[in-house]
This record gives structure tokens, sequence and C-alpha cells, in this order.
């Protein structure tokens, strides 16, 4: 296993090295990085330290480009050690806390923050982001951070977290540059008449809801983030509280490659509270990724308006089983 790491890691930094045109792994920039610590310069707490302190590391919600805490916290046991303190805790957000949350969408408008007629500029922002965080990810001490990140969250082996962390940086990485603008690649269709003409726009919903399971603590709510900021959608993310960190730390990186807080807020939560913020905020869509009793629930809550990916769990191997679209 620790061969097969450390050969995943060498193909990582030799394909980030080729990108950019570096004869020399050693060459490939360190600035998301201290050079005497395993720690990255964004990122908030040492992986190192986790379970060994009977304080542990809180985690912080954002809202309206601000870290938060609630009134109340979650402690998050670890995972392989009961005998151990806790890991880190997540605000135990109440359903009285969740106005700052309701603001913040009904600011969005439907037409998002932006579309193809409204600051296209934003497009060539989120690839030159998606350039910086797909670099990050793809350097050795980076990827090694998320890497034992994961595996303090949930009983993943080395060889398995380190290829989810791949598969991020592969995705970031091929969103670079003007990948993203040419994601919002629109479409025309002469009329039948002269002067007459049909012209399509992919367009954002504004303002919408993901929800995101515990095993696959960055690979999911990464892929579908990015996504959703990459066509112009404002997110509120909701992690299963279990890895919540692991998200938090992503975010943070998000922000030191540039992009702005307040395109995003980051909810902790219990699974009540994120169905009344799902049901009574503006949310137009909603993807949720989990089981089958909960996606049902969710969608006869919110009439049809949600996007799901079931997720059964069967000989305790969680397997992806379908995916199923539904939109009012």
């Amino acid at each position: 296993k620790n061969t097969e790491s450390k050969d995943l890691l060498n193909t990582m930094l030799q394909s980030a090295a080729l990108r950019r045109g570096v004869k020399s792994l050693d060459a490939i920039s360190r600035s998301f990085t201290r050079s005497l610590s395993s720690k990255p310069v964004w990122a908030t707490i040492d992986v190192d330290e986790m379970g060994k302190s009977p304080t542990p590391y809180a985690v912080s919600n954002l809202v309206g480009g601000e870290w938060k805490k609630a009134k109340s916290e979650i402690l998050i046991p670890h995972p392989l050690d009961k005998t151990q303190h806790s890991i880190f805790s997540v605000p135990d957000t109440d359903i009285s806390e969740l106005e700052p949350y309701f603001k913040s969408m009904r600011k969005v408008p439907k037409s998002g923050v932006h579309n193809p007629l409204k600051n296209p500029h934003r497009y060539v922002d989120y690839g030159e982001i998606s350039r910086l965080a797909g670099a990050a990810l793809s350097d050795e001490k980076v990827a090694e951070y998320f890497a034992n990140l994961i595996m303090n969250c949930v009983p993943k082996s080395k060889w398995q977290a380190l290829g989810e962390v791949k598969v991020t940086a592969d995705f970031l990485n091929n969103f670079a540059g003007d990948n993203v603008r040419r994601l919002a690649k629109s479409f025309g269709v002469p009329g039948d008449h002269y002067g007459q003409f049909s012209q399509g726009y992919r367009w954002p919903y504004g303002p919408v809801g993901l929800v995101t399971p515990f095993n696959f603590p960055l690979e999911i709510p990464v892929l579908q983030l990015m996504g959703a900021l990459y066509m112009g959608n404002k997110p509120v993310l909701k992690p299963s509280e279990q890895v919540s960190v692991v998200m938090e730390q992503f975010v943070r990186l998000l922000i030191h490659c540039g992009m702005d807080p307040n395109d995003l807020d980051l909810l902790n939560c219990r699974g009540p509270v994120v169905e009344e913020l799902i049901v009574k905020s503006p949310l137009r869509v909603t993807q949720f990724t989990g089981s089958s009793k909960v996606a049902e629930h969710l969608s006869r809550a919110t009439n049809g308006k949600v996007k799901i990916l079931l997720i059964i769990e069967f000989w305790e191997e969680l397997l992806l089983i379908a995916s199923l679209v539904i939109r009012r």
C-alpha cells in the first residue's frame, strides 16, 4: 500500500509538472505550503493533532462572507478509537440561527451571480481559481494533507484517500483557463424569415443547495460545488457532520486561490435544520446525495424541486445505484 501511495503521489506531481512545463518536480511552486510544517498556509487545523487534545478544533460556518460559530456544537468522535479525544467539533446550528442564510439566499436573483450577459468576467476568474486549486491539490504536501484529513474522518486507506484527492485535482485542472467559460457555450438557430433568429443560453438557477455524504468527504462535494459556482449559482453547502472539516478546509483553500467568500455559504447542522432551510428559503434547486428514504422525504417536502443521487448501504458497502433528476 505504501508503495502504491508513493507511486500515486509521484504520478500526480509529474502530471502537474508537465502541464506547467516544469522539468524538475522540485521546481513545482511551494507557495501553498509552509516549508517547515505539514499544514498549508491557508489551513486552520493540524491533522497530526486531531484526537490528541481535550479541546478539539472547532469547524466554522460560512455565511455572508464571514466565518461564524453557532450557540452550541457537536463533538465528532474518533472513528476508529473511542478512547481518544474528539477529532473536531462542528456548529450545531439551530433553526433560530438560519436567518443569515435566508438573507444571503434572498440577495441572489434568478439570473445568478453571473451569466453570459452579466458579469462574464467571472467565468475567467473561476478558470484561474480552478487552475490554482488544481495545482495546490497536485502538490505533494497539500495532497498528503487532504489525504490524512480524510483518513482521520473516515476509515479509508492511504491509497483510497490519495485517489480521492487525485480525482478532485484532475477535475479542477480540467476546468482551468477558458474551460469554465466554455461551459456556458450558447447556441443560435436561424429563423424562417429575414431578421428573425433564436438564441439559447445556459443559465444559472441562482440560489441552490447541496447536501453531501460522508463516504467521499472531498470528491463528491467539490465536484458538485464547483459545477454550481462555475455556472453562476450561489450554493449553500451542507456537508455530513462527521467529515465537514474536510470541506471547511477546501473552502479556505478556494478563498486563498482568489474566490470571494461571499460566493458560497457553508452550513453545519442536523437534518431537520437543513430541511427547514431547503423548504423555506428561496433555493431554486437542491442536489442531495444520500439514502433513498431521506431523498423521498425531501422530494415530497420540496414538491420535486430536488436533484437526487441515491446511495444504499448493502453488505457494509456504499453503492451508487441511481441518478434521478426531479425538478419543478
